[in-house]
């Protein structure tokens, strides 16, 4: 099991650069960012200052997406980022949320988001690529082979599926064990199915995590089912509250969803919160003492999950790391020397 953290944009450049040192020492080996521009500060200006400040820790958003930059922009970032960092860059793609929809723009079609990742690919590789929007083939002199890991959110059956087709991760928005398990099985069937070597597709559960007191916890990440239901909404709007590929325990509590303010986009005053249960919060994010966070991660991981990544930003964030770092990360460490070495 990998474990990372993720920052919004408002982030103080100080505070950032202390935290990431700190999740460094403690045994976190990714650093993640939202990508929304207009809601937060550009997040790649705050990857390249962390990235001084730390000597093994990847770093991407989680996630960016195939509208908001022109393609060759979003690749020449990406290389110089991993040239930067040594090669310590990732990214996260999805079909655009909050940094589209706030300006009241549509997501990407599913083909567009395979199309992209495709592209910026090969442009970080070296290799000469063209598209859509770009009459004449582009190609970067200064490339140097790098290999762009790229992992794709998705929750949907056809996204699942381009996860699995084109992606070398896929990033799930949830810390509940058997919809991880359901969700990521779709991937690496769909993966299969296209004749890839999938022994190597990671699998990423990003939820916040907590370990103070279980109900003052239980109110500080209350916001994050309300950002994954916006997300099933989408799915329950497109196939529908019945469909056999959808689990309902993935759908039932959006029933009483009223909407969702994107100005409030995973934020704890958002205005759209009162159709989260306490149930709901526990199952989808990893709370309690640090035993109870090490079961949980125990079942995540026996679920096929790879990565835990932390949205730190309810809270108690040095806290959260310093746990991790003396109480959990090391029970994983040593469980994976002992499995190395059998």
């Amino acid at each position: 099991m990998e474990f990372g953290i993720c920052f919004k944009g408002f982030v103080e450049p100080e505070r950032a650069r202390a935290l990431v040192r700190q999740a460094e020492n403690a045994g976190f080996t990714y650093c993640w960012f939202y990508d929304s521009h207009i809601l937060w500060r550009e997040s790649y200006m705050a990857m390249a200052m962390c990235m001084e400040h730390t000597t093994k820790m990847r770093f991407g958003p989680c996630v960016t997406n195939p509208n908001t930059r022109d393609w060759s922009l979003a690749a020449s970032m990406f290389g110089s980022l991993a040239k930067q960092s040594g090669g310590r860059f990732d990214i996260g793609l999805g079909r655009g949320d909050s940094a589209v929809r706030v300006m009241g723009k549509k997501p990407a079609p599913l083909k567009r988001l395979e199309e992209f990742t495709h592209v910026v690919k090969a442009l970080v590789r070296g290799d000469e690529a063209q598209y859509g929007e770009c009459p004449e083939p582009v190609k970067f002199p200064w490339a140097t082979g790098y290999e762009l890991p790229v992992w794709v959110a998705a929750y949907g059956p056809k996204a699942l599926s381009s996860a699995g087709r084109v992606g070398d991760g896929l990033i799930l928005q949830i810390a509940e064990p058997k919809i991880c398990k359901w969700l990521a099985d779709q991937a690496k069937e769909a993966g299969n199915a296209e004749g890839r070597d999938m022994s190597g597709f990671r699998v990423m559960a990003a939820a916040p995590a907590h370990t103070g007191p279980l109900d003052e916890a239980i109110e500080k990440v209350r916001w994050f089912p309300a950002m994954v239901g916006n997300h099933v909404a989408d799915i329950v709007e497109k196939y529908g509250t019945d469909n056999k590929d959808i689990p309902s325990s993935l759908t039932s509590y959006i029933e009483n969803r009223r909407g969702y303010d994107y100005s409030k986009h995973g934020q704890s005053d958002n205005p759209y919160l009162d159709f989260i249960t306490e149930d709901i919060v526990k199952e989808f994010c990893v709370l309690g003492t640090p035993d109870e966070h090490i079961a949980k991660l125990n079942e995540l991981e026996a679920a096929g999950v790879t990565q835990f990544n932390i949205y730190l930003d309810s809270g108690d964030e040095e806290k959260i790391i310093a746990d991790y770092g003396d109480k959990i990360i090391p029970v994983f460490n040593e469980k994976a020397k002992e499995k190395a070495a059998a």
